[in-house]
């Protein structure tokens, strides 16, 4: 959201169930700190004890604001356990942190409709098209690029920060 590079990771996790081999975890959370200041977070679960509520809370958090994906019926009770219900959205709600002079927000939060939701096959046939589009236009994949292995970076360093009890600098 901001472009700016992450600069250090701390992660937690926990083995919910028995039924799992000893070393893997079934909840994980991580914190991420960029070079500007920003900081970001990710949060998943998955089994029986994980709340039907819990799983669909998607947010992003930057220095201007924030988006939230406002639940679609994916996400209604129950259906926790559906692919599509974790891409799923009725609407992206976009909120603007400016405040006036008065000290309140400047711009009133927007509600963006996404009646075209895609779902979980329609957006990887969408990454596909563009992929085919990049490869016979020869379009500059370098910030997609470098977006996909700094995700990687981040994931692998709240595994090691989990494990080492640490937070990790990348």
């Amino acid at each position: 959201m901001t472009g700016s590079r992450p600069v250090r990771v701390s992660g937690i996790g926990a083995r919910l169930s028995d039924e799992l081999p000893p070393g893997m975890v079934n909840y994980g959370q991580l914190q991420v700190t960029f070079a500007d200041g920003s900081v970001g977070w990710y949060e998943a679960g998955w089994g029986p004890m994980m709340s039907e509520e819990a799983f669909f809370v998607k947010d992003v958090v930057g220095p201007k604001g924030s988006v939230t994906i406002v639940a679609g019926k994916g996400a209604q009770e129950g259906n926790s356990a559906d692919v599509d219900g974790h891409t799923g959205a009725q609407a992206l709600k976009v909120h603007h942190s400016a405040l006036g002079a008065d000290g309140k927000f400047s711009r009133p939060d927007q509600l963006v409709p996404t009646e075209t939701d895609p779902g979980h096959d329609g957006l990887c046939e969408r990454e596909q098209v563009y992929f085919e589009k990049a490869i016979r236009e020869n379009l500059d994949l370098t910030a997609h690029l470098d977006d996909a292995v700094n995700s990687m970076r981040i994931v692998a360093a709240a595994d090691q920060s989990f494990r080492e009890g640490r937070t990790i600098n990348l």
